[in-house]
């Protein structure tokens, strides 16, 4: 079975930076739990992360750029986390690589999570375009992501690649 690795917030966990959680109401992420491919993970929890913690924002480019050195994750402190962002990165794609995981469902905005805009790194609410630390790296290692906002798109993609593993069984 293909699993779906999400976001913990979107489940209802309270592992946001600042405590909370940001529920999706999807039906199909509840199909989805039933069925037994749901896998959750929040990366920047698996780094080590505290809840509630300061906020972190994406300094000098998105997460391709963090990955490539050339951009840094920075708190509200000013304290540069960017090692530890790169760090629950790779555990998310360590624990997504043992689970089966094809694709997944992460919370847009978040330094980590991001798969269509980053906040810019000025801490006023400024986006930019491109993917947080954690959605780039999967992306790079062919697990494909969505935003909460996106799920039917993620649908759409399960079922072409079940198409797709049932011709190859053939």
């Amino acid at each position: 079975m293909i699993r779906v690795l999400v976001s913990s917030c979107l489940l209802g966990q309270p592992v946001r930076y600042n405590g909370s959680d940001a529920p999706s109401d999807k039906k199909i992420l509840s199909q989805w739990q039933r069925e037994g491919r749901l896998v959750n993970f929040c990366p920047e929890i698996a780094a080590g992360f505290p809840t509630p913690r300061p906020p972190a924002e994406t300094v000098g480019g998105d997460g391709k750029m963090v990955l490539l050195g050339q951009a840094k994750v920075f708190e509200d402190t000013g304290a540069d986390v960017t090692e530890m962002f790169v760090d629950g990165a790779k555990k998310a794609y360590s624990f997504s690589k043992n689970k089966n995981v094809r694709l997944a469902i992460l919370t847009d905005g978040s330094p980590s999570c991001g798969s269509t805009y980053v906040y810019d790194g000025n801490f006023t609410g400024g986006q930019v375009p491109g993917k947080g630390v954690t959605a780039e790296l999967l992306e790079q290692k062919g697990i494909r992501v969505f935003s909460e906002d996106h799920i039917e798109d993620a649908l759409i993609y399960l079922k072409s690649l079940e198409e797709s593993d049932a011709q190859n069984e053939k």
